[in-house]
């Protein structure tokens, strides 16, 4: 028999080491301590500063992550009374402290990290700072989407010490080079994969191993805020400072079958940034709505389903709206994007904080401009229409699929129907189209069941003036470069809006239909969204497989 001392020994290591954590879940469980095995999780370098190495060794503790204010200290034995002295110490600090109970080798792998701190670039809690020059870096590398992929690939199959930090880098600088909106992070039974809602498309990027995305996992959870030993949904937030610069994360995680499924969406400033006149309102529009927001009183509602575009449009209202002698204050649910100069509040359930209550604290603080960021009960529907009859402006939001839908949503409600259009100036709906890459995009010849969709949308144009400098007889398609995302880049808005006039206010009265609003609305000359979409694809802007996937071309109204 041939007997491996080194192999026998590495046996032993791993049973003693099991055996540790063990006992450490047993304590921890009688104790009603959380236990934690930070093996298992990367241990974030600035939160180690809180505690010095001296202090640390000698009371058997070590902090391991900051999220803001809060902080996660991991103790050998949390019932001591030096233990309950640094809980104490961080208290007065103004720290919110999170104990877990960890085993006496995962203090040792968080001690040994000491020796980077020298290293190290500190950071504020709740942080994920990326230096100017990693970005710049980063971003000289990063052209397209394969070069994502192929960085990811690299550091997944690395082993360097900082490689999860590497990953998670690479994966947010990658978004934000390429404009992403949301990083998606879904486990399968043999890998997991890596995602980009680029464009509002989602896009593969990677795949790669379970073992990497679960210290991934850890990763992300820590600096979001998250309950670390939680295998339930949950929903947290980071911030990536750049410069002077700060882009939020909103984090969210779900359980899936193999393992929790994460999406980050990321909340850039320069993303929000756009003005009205950038949108793709058509100018005539454009013009209407300027004249709208220009009144004393009113409300113009934006509509349409999740991701088209309506945070956006809202925001660039009030952008518009906005100078020094007039006061707005917006109620959110949450609030994407910080604008100066405004008042903005988040509704909170837990304290309840709703939009209804929101509108009605709103009113007593004197606004000129109120933006509520979604209707969607009677209550808040009341208040927001009385609002708009009594001397504001107001901005707000309702889920319907186009604009004449708005109406009969709103008396769903129960907004009377003889109230309702003498708030409701103008209701609007909206979806977002990708623009073709000017670089690669393809010319064709318009015909066949194409050039009969156009020319029946054409049709239905009642001003002509609508048409002057479109040409009828091509239209684009896409092809893909290394300058695009398969023939696309970036995003421009396809529009429709009614006013609310004589003939709109005669008809509603009636508990009318859609399509009896229409006819209502058909004087007033206005595109709606087909006719936009129409032009725009005619104009080069847009394809017709772009139009078809957001916008039924096919239907009549």
């Amino acid at each position: 028999m041939i007997f491996n001392d080194d192999k026998q020994d590495e046996e032993l290591k791993k049973l003693k080491s099991a055996e540790e954590e063990d006992l450490a879940k047993i304590l921890g469980s009688r104790m009603e301590v959380p236990y934690i095995n930070l093996f298992s999780y990367p241990v974030a370098i600035d939160a180690i500063r809180i505690i010095d190495e001296k202090t640390a060794r000698a009371t058997n503790t070590a902090v391991f992550n900051m999220v803001n204010k809060k902080v996660f200290v991991g103790a050998l034995s949390p019932q001591t009374d030096a233990v309950k002295q640094i809980i104490d110490d961080l208290t007065r600090k103004g720290y919110d402290t999170e104990l877990y109970i960890v085993s006496e080798q995962s203090l040792k792998k968080v001690w040994d990290r000491y020796a980077d701190l020298s290293h190290a670039t500190v950071t504020e809690g709740g942080s994920v700072i990326i230096s100017e020059e990693n970005i710049k870096a980063l971003r000289e590398e990063i052209k397209a989407l394969s070069d994502v992929t192929k960085i990811i690939g690299n550091l997944s199959k690395g082993k360097e010490a900082n490689r999860l930090t590497k990953i998670l880098e690479a994966m947010l600088a990658g978004a934000l080079s390429l404009k992403v909106s949301d990083i998606h992070l879904e486990p399968t039974e043999t890998e997991v994969r890596l995602r980009f809602r680029l464009d509002g498309i989602l896009t593969d990027v990677i795949n790669f191993d379970g073992h990497t995305y679960s210290q991934v996992l850890s990763r992300i959870k820590l600096i979001s805020g998250m309950k670390v030993n939680l295998n339930g949904a949950q929903d947290g937030r980071f911030s990536i400072k750049i410069g002077d610069a700060e882009i939020e994360i909103r984090s969210s995680i779900v359980p899936s079958t193999y393992n929790d499924s994460i999406v980050m969406r990321i909340l850039d400033p320069a993303s929000i940034s756009v003005t009205l006149e950038k949108l793709g309102i058509h100018p005539r529009l454009l013009t209407i709505l300027q004249r709208e927001m220009d009144k004393p009183n009113g409300m113009i509602l934006t509509t349409g389903p999740t991701g088209s575009g309506k945070t956006t449009s809202l925001y660039a209202f009030l952008r518009k709206k906005y100078n020094p002698e007039i006061k707005i204050i917006t109620i959110e649910n949450p609030i994407e994007y910080h604008m100066k100069g405004i008042v903005q509040t988040q509704t909170d359930e837990k304290k309840n904080y709703t939009f209804a209550s929101g509108l009605k604290a709103a009113l007593r603080q004197d606004p000129d401009v109120i933006m509520v960021g979604e209707i969607r009960d009677n209550e808040t529907a009341s208040i927001a229409i009385n609002s708009a009859l009594t001397g504001h402006i107001v901005f707000s939001t309702l889920h319907t699929n186009n604009a004449a839908g708005t109406y009969p949503r709103l008396i769903d409600l129960g907004i009377s129907p003889k109230v309702l259009t003498s708030a409701l100036t103008v209701s609007m709906a909206q979806r977002l189209l990708r623009r073709l890459c000017p670089e690669c995009k393809k010319e064709n010849s318009l015909e066949g069941h194409e050039k009969e969709l156009a020319e029946h949308v054409i049709s239905t144009i009642g001003d002509l003036t609508y048409l002057e400098g479109i040409q009828k007889e091509k239209h684009y398609t896409s092809v893909g470069c290394d300058k695009c995302n398969k023939g696309y880049k970036g995003r421009t808005g396809v529009y429709e809006a009614i006013l609310s006039d004589k003939a709109i206010e005669d008809v509603v009265v009636n508990n009318p239909s859609e399509r009896e609003i229409w006819a209502a609305a058909k004087p007033q000359n206005i595109l709606n969204m087909k006719q936009d979409a129409i032009l725009k694809i005619l104009s080069g802007e847009t394809s017709f497989e772009e139009v078809k996937r957001v916008v039924d071309l096919e239907s009549d109204y």
